[in-house]
């Protein structure tokens, strides 16, 4: 009886550690992409390209394009670099060269003038990389700063 019971208390403690595992799993999934502050969709019509499209979500820029999903890698003065592999990459600045993401794809200068986005300006070369499309604060402490 006791053997019996034993085995149905360790397949409890099992089950319910499973059980929270996933929980946990899941949970810190749906957050990372919730609350990631750094993704940024921009016009992806090429070099030539006069757009001024820029946003915290997916849509269309305003040459009739899809807007293409990326990440600030940093922010210069009111110029984003973005890292143009997509919105779920998680690579830096390759440090030995900086026109190139870790990743290796080309990074892209963005302007954030003009946007309507908010983004962290705590001076020089920040690397808090925040945008957003609502006034805030930023990771560092700061407030947003918005370009017009």
């Amino acid at each position: 009886m006791r053997v019996a019971r034993f085995w149905n208390v360790l397949l409890l403690i099992v089950i319910v550690a499973g059980m929270s595992l996933s929980v946990v799993e899941a949970g810190d999934g749906d957050q990372g992409k919730g609350d990631r502050r750094d993704r940024i969709y921009t016009c992806g019509c090429g070099d030539d390209c006069d757009c001024v499209s820029a946003s915290t979500q997916p849509g269309t820029c305003s040459c009739g394009r899809s807007l293409e999903a990326g990440h600030v890698l940093k922010i210069e003065g009111d110029e984003a670099i973005v890292c143009t592999c997509g919105a779920d990459c998680t690579c830096d600045l390759d440090p030995e060269d900086e026109t190139k993401c870790a990743c290796g794809k080309a990074v892209k200068r963005v302007s954030l003038n003009g946007t309507g986005l908010y983004f962290c300006n705590c001076g020089g070369s920040c690397k808090c990389n925040t945008v957003s499309n609502a006034p805030g604060e930023c990771e560092c402490g700061m407030e947003l700063k918005k370009v017009d």
